[in-house]
């Protein structure tokens, strides 16, 4: 049976500063959603993940920072793909930012 869920629902019960929620996975691919709160990433913190990562703003805004001193800005609706092993991490979101993140794992065809 197919059923249609809304990626809105249970926003409004997020607790804390981010809630991440996944909504589908598999061996190569996991998308969830995240809710950030006013949220940065501690200054000694850096994400370097295995897999490629696509994420989108789906409300409220966000700036990205990348190892180097790259900064990315974020509003609504924008996307940005991140290789796998590129180090960054959340410089700042807004009072609520929903995210979607997909992350992509590697495969040896």
């Amino acid at each position: 049976m197919i059923s249609v869920e809304n990626i809105y629902v249970g926003i409004a019960t997020a607790l804390g500063r981010e809630q991440s929620l996944t909504l589908f996975e598999n061996g190569v691919v996991k998308v969830e959603r995240i809710v950030s709160h006013s949220y940065q990433s501690p200054m000694d913190f850096w994400y370097d993940q295995p897999e490629s990562e696509w994420v989108v703003v789906l409300r409220g805004e966000a700036t990205l920072e990348f190892e180097g001193g790259a900064i990315v800005e974020m509003r609504e609706g924008d996307h940005v793909m991140i290789p796998s092993h590129v180090k960054h991490r959340v410089h700042r979101t807004g009072e609520q930012t929903v995210w979607l993140a997909v992350h992509v794992k590697q495969t040896n065809d």
